[in-house]
């Protein structure tokens, strides 16, 4: 099963600011959602929370140290895993159950970086700002990667900044 990044990103390689992602682009939650749905995502305990509960449509394996980290049965379509390579091997049997071949590491920065020497693709939405944050994208040996797409989208009514959707894949 292939690993799969998928992040938005602002020119100053912002990802979040206080737990919360510093600019609001529908547009974007639009095209994570059409990237994501019917996949299982792993993404740290910061960003499940982030979100609030698990995503419709969508297997979530939460990666947290805490083993009773949703204090009884977690809710429907969330799963827990101890460490990245525990939530990979579940997001892996998720996926086998799902039909699909492809597992979406959806943040935050520390599964961002340990995903990268095995990621697959890069789907990537590039955010025209420079906003205040704490937390950024791991450095990328561009090297290692070819543009497969780009595409600029007009920019939505309620978007911040103007967007660029950009996959790489795998040289």
């Amino acid at each position: 099963m292939s690993l799969t990044i998928v992040a938005a990103i602002a020119r100053n390689g912002a990802l979040g600011h206080r737990n919360a992602i510093p600019w609001r682009a529908p547009s974007d939650l639009k095209r994570f959602k059409e990237i994501t749905w019917g996949r299982p995502l792993i993404m740290g305990r910061k960003t499940f929370e982030s979100i609030g509960k698990p995503l419709p449509g969508r297997e979530t394996v939460v990666v947290t140290r805490d083993p009773a980290y949703f204090k009884g049965e977690p809710p429907a379509h969330a799963h827990l895993a101890g460490d990245f390579e525990s939530a990979v091997a579940l997001a892996d049997d998720l996926g086998k159950s799902l039909h699909c071949a492809e597992i979406i590491v959806a943040g935050g920065a520390e599964f961002f970086r340990k995903a990268l020497p095995r990621a697959r693709f890069l789907r990537l939405t590039r955010v025209d700002c420079e906003p205040q944050a704490d937390v950024f994208f791991p450095e990328v040996d561009w090297t290692q990667w070819r543009e497969l797409r780009r595409e600029k989208p007009p920019r939505g009514d309620k978007d911040e900044a103007d967007l660029e959707y950009v996959d790489f894949g795998r040289v």
